[in-house]
């Protein structure tokens, strides 16, 4: 209908009715194309909510492996102080005590944070279509963080493979049949991993003679388990600051969604 006015006005040069006709189709094509992206943003706005709330249980589970690691690294703690009792010959702890502990303070675990999944998720676009800017500075923290500060490699020290160098296999493995690390389930139904806070084990006594003498024959294990102490440490204060922004942003998106 406005082609065939427009042709019409043309043939009879109203150049009024012309200019009135191109502004109707120019308005019409404005407004088509701002309707269009005004819709095309509500979904963008929509599926972004969309992926923080599916984010939310997420990131409960990564609070979950917080918690478990604290009280994981303070089960190694109590029993390195026993193994450090062990070597300075305290009667209160037995060769059997003594072996198990040293054994058990070089145990490790790491925190369960896959930043790449989240990084494809919300990274570029998705992360701009976050409105509320401090949730968007929130995911920026998160995402940018460095987290091999808290990788089994940050806390892998030589501590950890010399003394498993001098305790023998089969009592190694007999520690770790009885008191080794456990698959937990969660509340949010993901798998911990917790080591038991104390060892029944009942080792050969005079096998736990043989390999506690062994182990007082390298007081240079006393120096490497004070270091792997400090880098457990480290581990532990670094997953702090990357905690706080994820148990803020979990803090955020429940209240809010």
């Amino acid at each position: 209908m406005i082609l065939r006015r427009l042709t019409a006005n043309l043939r009879a040069q109203n150049w009024t009715a012309i200019a009135i006709e191109f502004l109707i189709v120019v308005v019409g094509v404005f407004i088509g194309t701002q309707v269009s992206n005004w819709n095309e943003g509500r979904k963008e706005e929509a599926q972004t909510q969309r992926m923080l709330a599916q984010l939310i249980p997420e990131l409960q589970s990564q609070l979950e492996f917080f918690d478990n690691t604290r009280a994981y690294y303070g089960t190694t703690r109590r029993y390195a102080d026993e193994a450090f009792a062990g070597w300075k010959g305290d009667p209160r702890v037995s060769d059997e005590q003594f072996v198990i502990a040293a054994y058990q303070a070089s145990q490790i675990t790491s925190i369960a944070i896959n930043p790449d999944s989240w990084s494809l998720t919300f990274g570029g676009e998705p992360l701009r279509n976050i409105d509320d800017p401090k949730l968007r500075r929130i995911m920026e923290l998160i995402l940018t963080a460095d987290y091999s500060v808290v990788s089994l490699n940050a806390v892998a020290t030589q501590y950890r493979e010399r003394v498993r160098r001098v305790i023998p296999a089969r009592v190694q493995e007999a520690i770790r049949r009885v008191c080794g690390d456990r698959n937990v389930q969660a509340k949010g139904g993901q798998v911990i991993i917790v080591l038991p806070p104390r060892c029944a084990l009942k080792l050969n006594p005079a096998e736990a003679a043989r390999t506690a003498a062994a182990l007082r024959a390298r007081p240079d294990l006393v120096g490497e388990l004070n270091w792997h102490i400090a880098a457990v440490a480290a581990f532990r204060e670094n997953a702090v600051v990357l905690e706080l922004p994820i148990r803020e942003l979990y803090r955020e998106l429940s209240t809010s969604l």
